[in-house]
């Protein structure tokens, strides 16, 4: 009995997972990386959230977030607030995934058990931040390092948003096709996923002149199992540099039929 109601209070504080998540060893793990629009803008206006939380982000038993302090709970916007912590943090394209990829009704593009969302993505960073050996990549790595640890899933993509602050200097602008291609590889090679799937997202913005140069190296990327998502036209906040909410939803659910297109369709009696 005084088991049951330690149990009941620490659940209660939303400090441990619901025991169906800790039993299930199909936890399917999706690292958000990159810059502010992956870590969400979506409301922010002035330094402050709206708190306005559209359908398709609730909350849901079946979605958990790696803390920072790197313990499994369930996963609520803004999903980057212990993260980004130099920001004001809103509404991302996290939330909208991991509900898109948990409804979808085609037998042939689905996946059981929870989603595991690892949020990693910072405001303001540039390609060359993220490059191996940097804080931010040693982060991303020890971090999805962590979320495996208790044995119960695996890496099932990368969703990677991030450009913006490589379009104010030509230089950055020239070498970004280069570095986001080694920082590709490497972090395969460093998660020991060689074809680890990627998708990630074409600018809707950026802070410099240079988008559109920025724009063809990511639209460029020829690397097996990487596919983009094109941001171009989602409507921006009044910044004209962060998505808003709705521009979120939209980006979430794009990300997700991207990512649902890279699972294999099972074979039916008829195929044997």
């Amino acid at each position: 009995m005084v088991a049951f109601v330690w149990l009941m209070l620490v659940a209660y504080a939303g400090l441990i997972l619901p025991a169906s998540s800790q039993e299930d060893n199909n936890k399917n793990i999706f690292i958000l990386a990159g810059q502010s629009n992956m870590s969400g803008r979506g409301g922010v206006n002035n330094g402050t959230w709206d708190g306005v939380v559209p359908p398709q982000c609730q909350p849901n038993p079946a979605i958990l977030r790696l803390s920072s302090e790197l313990n499994w709970v369930e996963a609520s916007e803004p999903l980057h607030k212990d993260i980004d912590v130099n920001a004001t943090c809103g509404v991302g394209p996290g939330m909208v995934f991991a509900n898109t990829v948990l409804d979808n009704k085609n037998s042939s593009m689905s996946i059981g058990g929870v989603v595991g969302l690892v949020p990693c993505a910072i405001g303001g960073t540039k390609i060359s931040e993220w490059a191996r050996g940097t804080y931010l990549y040693n982060q991303l790595v020890n971090r999805a390092s962590a979320a495996l640890q208790d044995g119960g899933g695996s890496i099932q993509a990368v969703l990677w948003y991030q450009g913006e602050s490589d379009t104010v200097n030509p230089d950055d602008a020239a070498l970004y096709k280069g570095r986001l291609e080694r920082f590709f590889m490497d972090l395969r090679a460093d998660l020991q996923s060689p074809l680890l799937p990627i998708i990630q997202v074409a600018l809707a913005s950026g802070q410099g002149p240079y988008i559109e140069k920025v724009r063809e190296a990511q639209l460029g990327i020829d690397l097996a199992n990487v596919k983009c998502v094109d941001a171009k036209g989602l409507q921006l906040e009044p910044d004209h540099l962060h998505l808003t909410t709705q521009a979120q939803v939209q980006l979430g659910e794009m990300l997700a039929n991207a990512f649902l297109q890279t699972l294999p369709t099972p074979t039916s009696c008829l195929d044997i």
